[in-house]
């Protein structure tokens, strides 16, 4: 089925359920992811902050809402939503990994490494803090530390091939010969 097809199911679904049960902001969160899948990043803040407002503790609304403003450019709006995650729930490795990233792309490598190691601390196998390792090394330009730390991550399972071709993070090492290999080894 084509992901556009099926993400519209979804929302669909949950506009179905959100008529019965509108005071749950679950559904309000699910429809919402649905709508990030779909680029509909206006709609998908949208239900993000209607499940805050029913639930202002609901961690996972405040991480969607925090990706949803990254991948809009809105970097300081994501690391509060982050921040509160954390606030949260300080055992969420998601929520540092996210923030991480984010911080790599402020620049601030220094406190993304921080986030991304606590990440990791709380789950060594997490492949996405792995990879968000590899990609702080990357666009610091250190090849080597980022080759060995993505290897890391395709060990424990990270598979998204897309992802690598195409991820700026990954620009200033894509003439290496290590990564190329890496990349090749995916065909």
């Amino acid at each position: 089925m084509e992901k556009k097809l099926k993400y519209e199911q979804a929302i669909q679904k949950y506009a179905g359920l959100i008529a019965k049960d509108p005071l749950n902001p679950r559904l309000y969160n699910n429809r919402g992811i649905a709508y990030f899948k779909k680029g509909r990043y206006d709609l998908a803040l949208a239900d993000f902050k209607k499940s805050l407002e029913l639930n202002p503790d609901f961690v996972l609304a405040y991480i969607n809402r925090g990706n949803t403003y990254q991948i809009m450019g809105h970097l300081q709006q994501a690391l509060l939503d982050f921040d509160m995650a954390i606030h949260l729930a300080p055992e969420n490795g998601l929520a540092y990994n996210n923030r991480g990233f984010t911080f790599i792309l402020t620049g601030d490598y220094k406190r993304a490494e921080a986030d991304i190691n606590r990440a990791i601390d709380l789950n060594p196998s997490n492949i996405y803090a792995l990879n968000s390792m590899a990609e702080l090394f990357a666009v610091q330009g250190d090849a080597d530390k980022a080759c060995d730390w993505l290897k890391k991550a395709i060990a424990k399972g990270y598979n998204n091939w897309g992802y690598l071709k195409i991820s700026c993070t990954y620009d200033k090492i894509r003439d290496s010969g290590e990564f190329k290999k890496i990349l090749k080894a995916e065909q």
